[in-house]
């Protein structure tokens, strides 16, 4: 089986690709349509009741905000009331007359206020235990029946907001949806249950414009608000669907009067709610769907027609695919042979247009990828010739260590007896420093060995200057001294300040040094002076300059060739970075990383 699979596809593969088209055609769309024949009718009451399932969810996703916003006033209300001082005192206060407690409830009117005030609030009553308190409506003295009520009890023993279908305190005012929560007065040890009725008209009228028939039910099953009015104040266990009231949130299929029935539930717990409401939508499936089958039937016919147009177009695009693609190979052919002046014409915005289009683009990369090898290996050469010509300098310059040692030594024995100890001390210091320059080599070296001849050479500088008029701190830690360092590279910096910096500067002048480990495990050295500084024009000379390449001596060699070995030992970004104020001083630093690390 598998052996014959392979021998189709060969041949399958072998064909042009104007017959592939052909073939794939026949066999991608007519084997399809046929057995979407066969199932089109199901496909399509499928897609039918998905889309009403899609349109129900989304409308109960915009019942759930509506009913959210509605909701928001009467808990922002019971936030309000939670810590209402005129609440406290009028619920709490203890009253000797008629007329104090008249007096009381006269002047506190927020309930009032709020309910004419909020459209989304019906009432507001408070049930209290303060005999002293009369009844008005509004704050009613709780009783025995009243403490034996559901929605009293579950406030009184779960703090919180709770959401249930309440009775009015008048024969007139029915049941509402109400927002039921116990509010505290701890320091008279007594507290009291708000309720703040929801207008329930609003509900209604959000679901009478809704397709299918949807209910609003809080956590008891109580149905609050409904597209059928008739079905307020019922419970969902007392309708034809008996398991209703048990399932979770989610999208159920269930058999109501034998009929099927596509039921969307979506529970809705707003802030700080201990109980929430439930928001349920059902259809019947049949009233979706009855007009699919007839749709379906008039879409096998109209695919038949349709399949017999394609057959015609099909040959005529796949001749004309089949064209442009050979243009394409024949120009690829001619780049496989190294020809890279090759242009693709090939017009168009499709697959095969931009296919062109990105083969002209990689043919110009790969000419300018053939230009910058051929500018990288020049460079190269040049940077060649530049190292073997510098290694000839210094070659050239170097002269016997061990006679210049050796006459320094004796020079310094000289001094010492005739009792010089400071010059004997800094000729000591410059013969250790002429020794390590000459015999340091090109390799890297701790900083810390970096640093003592630095120190060298500014005691040398203050022997020459005198202690008034030049000054030096080195300042590095034990992790950023061991780390290795290319040689001479603090020392030229160092010198630079020196002789430029604190050119012309009587006395005063300063050299600091520090060197510190980063966080990301870089060494970052800064060499500060506080001379002459530079002034902006000259400033932005000086860094246009530490990437000249050209011997130009009008220029600060010592920096530009510092900068230079660092950006080829270490990345461009590890370079020089200068920043300094004319009359202020000169800050020059730099960052490398271990390249062992």
């Amino acid at each position: 089986m598998r052996a014959l699979a392979s021998r189709i596809i060969r041949s399958f593969n072998n064909l042009r690709l104007k017959n592939q088209l052909f073939i794939a055609f026949l066999i991608v769309v007519l084997v399809p349509v046929l057995i979407a024949g066969l199932f089109l009718t199901a496909a399509y009451r499928s897609n039918v009741l998905e889309q009403a399932t899609r349109q129900t969810t989304n409308n109960v996703d915009k019942i759930v905000t509506q009913v959210s916003d509605v909701l928001r006033v009467p808990i922002d209300l019971s936030d309000d009331y939670m810590i209402s001082e005129p609440l406290k005192e009028t619920v709490a206060g203890r009253y000797e007359t008629v007329y104090e407690a008249t007096k009381a409830l006269w002047d506190f009117t927020s309930f009032t206020d709020a309910s004419s005030l909020y459209r989304e609030v019906s009432g507001i009553r408070m049930y209290h235990s303060n005999e002293t308190l009369l009844n008005n409506g509004e704050f009613v003295l709780e009783t025995p029946e009243i403490q034996r009520q559901p929605w009293h009890r579950a406030a009184a023993e779960k703090d919180g907001i709770h959401w249930s279908y309440v009775s009015g305190e008048s024969v007139l005012s029915g049941r509402q949806l109400s927002l039921v929560r116990r509010i505290p007065f701890p320091e008279y040890r007594s507290s009291g249950i708000l309720v703040i009725e929801v207008n329930s008209d609003l509900f209604n009228a959000m679901l009478k414009q809704e397709p299918y028939d949807t209910v609003i039910a809080d956590a008891d099953g109580m149905i609050v608000a409904a597209r059928d009015s008739g079905w307020v104040g019922r419970n969902l266990r007392e309708l034809d669907m008996p398991d209703l009231a048990e399932l979770g949130a989610g999208t159920y299929e269930q058999q109501i009067d034998g009929a099927a029935y596509r039921v969307f539930i979506e529970d809705l717990m707003p802030r700080s709610s201990v109980s929430g409401l439930r928001i349920v939508s059902l259809f019947r499936v049949e009233s979706i769907v009855g007009e699919a089958n007839r749709v379906a039937l008039l879409g096998l016919g109209v695919l038949a027609a349709s399949m017999g147009v394609g057959l015609v177009l099909i040959w005529i695009v796949s001749s004309v695919l089949t064209r442009r693609t050979l243009v394409l190979y024949r120009n690829m052919s001619r780049i496989s042979k190294g020809d890279f002046n090759v242009y693709s014409d090939i017009q168009g915005t499709d697959e095969i247009g931009l296919l062109s289009r990105q083969f002209n683009l990689m043919v110009a990369n790969i000419r300018e990828l053939m230009a910058e090898v051929e500018e990288s290996h020049r460079q190269r050469v040049d940077m060649e010739l530049r190292q073997r010509d510098i290694k000839l300098k210094m070659m050239a310059s170097q002269i016997n260590p061990h006679f210049l040692f050796n006459a320094l030594e004796s020079i310094r024995m000289r001094i010492h007896m005739k009792g010089e100890k400071e010059i004997a001390s800094v000729v000591r210091m410059l013969g250790r420093l002429i020794r390590n320059n000459i015999e340091i080599g090109s390799r890297h070296i701790a900083l810390a060995e970096e640093l003592e001849i630095v120190r060298y050479y500014l005691e040398i500088q203050k022997f020459r200057y005198g202690g008034e008029r030049l000054a030096y701190e080195l300042v590095a830690g034990e992790a950023a001294a061991a780390m290795p360092v290319p040689p001479l590279i603090v020392q030229t910096l160092v010198e630079n300040a020196v002789v430029h910096g604190l050119e012309g500067i009587g006395e005063g002048g300063r050299v600091t040094v520090r060197a510190r480990l980063t966080e990301d495990g870089e060494l970052e050295v800064e060499v500060a002076d506080n001379g002459v500084g530079m002034a902006p024009e000259r400033l932005e000379q000086v860094r246009q300059a530490l990437d000249d390449e050209a011997e130009d001596k009008g220029h600060r060699i010592g920096l530009r060739n510092v900068h230079q070995r660092l950006a080829l030992g270490f990345g461009r970004e590890s370079g020089l970075t200068i920043e300094s104020k004319e009359g202020e001083g000169t800050r020059v630093f730099f960052r490398i990383r271990d390249k062992e690390g």
